[in-house]
């Protein structure tokens, strides 16, 4: 999240789920609809939606 003129993660997410939680908690009233946009998310380490155990 861009806030206060720098990013800040706001968590980290293990599901779709918890991404939405934490969207959804920034203000984001349909979150759905940025999940796959990288301008909103920044999906590290796998590719979008894929959930692995680390």
């Amino acid at each position: 999240m861009h806030r206060h003129g720098r990013d800040e993660i706001l968590g980290l997410a293990f599901s779709d789920h918890d991404l939405v939680v934490f969207l959804e908690a920034a203000g984001i009233t349909d979150p759905d609809l940025i999940m796959d946009d990288p301008a909103w998310v920044e999906w590290r380490g796998a590719g979008a939606h894929h959930w692995t155990a680390a």
